[in-house]
């Protein structure tokens, strides 16, 4: 390589063998983003699957939100901190590729230009065999009025939009996670 040759961008690879999932990434509260009993607490269960709808044993689900008053625990926020928030989870699938969290509805968040962003979860998905990890969200079907003027959800065909609602159930909300086929997750690029 001489001096004027811009060095090759590294090729993206699937996660090696030294990084075994799920043990290699725990997170000392795992799902727990709040404690048990805690006011208003709920539990967000799902599935992750694959394009033929086959359990993900092996995958890692994140989640990372507001807190109930749609503030991120975040520096530039000029809100009063919440002691005991941290706004993040982190589940390995089961055998049936099941992941759950217990946590709080967050509440609406500020948006560029004098926009509100609906309550919503961001969720990360890793698992063997994907070259990068996906993102979504996970939007709640009783904030209509909010979903209709989300400026990110907008953006969706509506046609897809219910891969991104939870629903109602008798401890929380479920929302699945399907990875490939023609019902597959929304997933975004950031």
């Amino acid at each position: 390589m001489s001096a004027s040759t811009p060095p090759a961008t590294t090729p993206s690879q699937t996660v090696g063998p030294f990084y075994a999932l799920p043990g290699g990434i725990l997170w000392a509260e795992g799902p727990e983003v709040v404690a048990d009993g805690t006011p208003g607490s709920f539990l967000l269960r799902g599935r992750l699957v694959d394009g033929a709808g086959d359990p993900v044993p092996d995958g890692v689900v994140e989640i990372w939100q507001a807190d109930a008053q749609g503030r991120f625990d975040h520096p530039d926020d000029p809100r009063p901190e919440s002691s005991s928030w941290q706004g993040f989870g982190r589940c390995p699938t089961d055998a049936d590729g099941g992941f759950w969290f217990r946590t709080v509805k967050p509440g609406p968040l500020p948006a560029p230009g004098g926009a509100t962003e609906a309550p919503h979860i961001n969720v990360t998905v890793l698992a063997r065999g994907m070259l990068n990890r996906v993102v979504t969200r996970v939007y709640f079907p009783d904030e209509e009025r909010a979903n209709a003027a989300d400026p990110v959800l907008s953006t969706v065909d509506p046609a897809r939009r219910g891969t991104l609602l939870a629903t109602p159930d008798d401890q929380g909300y479920r929302f699945d996670i399907r990875i490939q086929g023609d019902d597959e997750t929304v997933f975004f690029a950031i």
